[in-house]
Order: C-alpha cells, then structure tokens, then sequence
C-alpha cells in the first residue's frame, strides 16, 4: 500500500511540474488537490520524495526564479523545483501506463487528473478497467449484504448501503466517460471525410499552389 501511495505522489509531483515549475508550498498544495478530499500531504511526505526525484535526476531547483515572484511564499517554500529532461521522460513513461496499478484506488485519480497527457486508448483502457474493478467489488458488496442482512444492526447495515450507492455513484460516471470517449475517439477521422465529401470531384479551388504542376 505504501509502495502505490509512492507511485501516486511520485505522478503527481511529475504531473504538475510538467506544466510549470513550482515552489514546495505551492507544489503541496496542488497535489493535496490531486489526491482527493481527506487525504492532506504533510512536508514530511513531499520532500522526502522530492529529494530522491532529485537524487534520481528527475527535478532540479530552479534558481533562475526573481525574488519577487516567491514574495509571498513561506521561507521553507522558496525553493522552486522544475523537471529535468529525464523527469518529463519519466512522467511520459509513467502517464501512458494503463495496467491494473492505474486504474487502483491509491492512483486512479491521479492518473485521471493527467488524463489531458494521455492517448484516447489509455484513457478507455483506464476508464474501463477502474469500472470492471468496481463492478467486482460492488457485486461481493450485494453478496455480502444479502447474506448477512438479518444479523446486522440498523446502522451496520445503513453504512454497508451507503457504500454499496458509492459505488453504484462511481460506476455510473465511469459508463457515462467511457461512453463520451467512445462517442468523441472517431469525430476527426468523420469530420475529415465530412470535408472530403463536399469538395466536387473536378474541382481544383481546394488543391494547394503548385500542387497541379505535375510532370
């Protein structure tokens, strides 16, 4: 578990140092954002794992930043922390990954806030397996609930119900994604040919320049 805590810190801190150097409190502050609701990153967490990315060669500090811009920032947050060539190749590596870890509770949502980064196929691939893993889970969920029913008190059995509609919640919005990727992957490819369709066959208003010069 604390392995995939790692592996999602780790994206994430690429993630967002891919769009634009940040200073450590900044920083902190956007990946708590990125891991969800209830789950705040202490310093104790995030520079631990900058320092390694560094010692790893993936980020370095950026000292090239006016004083200005870091005004505001606390003093342990000033320094500012941009990627190396070898950490965008590893956030490339790391957000085309669509195994059974990225679509895991621990990283799913980090996956899915770079999701800008990824190719429409990674995208279904995660979307779908996220919403098999939860189908599996919501099913042994019903199981367990109807086999144990009668012996549960009225606020065991009202928790298992609130968790069961969690997951009927995430498995809804799961099919209603993967349904818009699905409806939006072939658009250019139909508009493309929606734009060779009303160009008449014997016209040449369309060629470019010189492109009717033949030999």
């Amino acid at each position: 578990m604390a392995k995939k805590r790692g592996d999602a810190l780790e994206l994430a801190v690429l993630g967002l140092l891919n769009e634009s150097p940040m200073h450590g409190y900044e920083l902190r502050k956007r990946v708590t954002a990125i891991l969800g609701w209830g789950r705040v990153l202490s310093y104790g967490s995030l520079y631990p794992c900058l320092k390694q990315m560094q010692y790893d060669g993936l980020l370095t500090e950026d000292t090239t930043v006016p004083e200005s811009a870091l005004a505001r920032a606390s003093r342990r947050g000033k320094i500012v922390y941009k990627l190396t060539a070898e950490g965008k190749e590893r956030f490339a590596t790391l957000v085309s990954a669509a195994g059974p870890s990225s679509w895991e509770d621990e990283n799913f949502g980090v996956h899915f806030a770079f999701f800008g980064s990824t190719s429409a196929e990674n995208r279904l691939r995660i979307l779908e397996g996220r919403r098999s893993r939860l189908e599996e889970r919501l099913e042994g969920v019903r199981t367990s609930l109807a086999r144990s029913r009668e012996r549960l008190d009225s606020y065991t059995l009202e928790l298992q119900r609130h968790g069961q509609e969690s997951v009927e919640r995430e498995v809804r919005w799961l099919t209603e994604l993967i349904d818009s990727e699905r409806v939006a992957k072939p658009q250019p490819r139909a508009a493309e040919q929606a734009n060779d369709s009303q160009i008449p066959s014997n016209s040449t208003a369309a060629i470019p320049h010189g492109a009717d010069n033949r030999e």
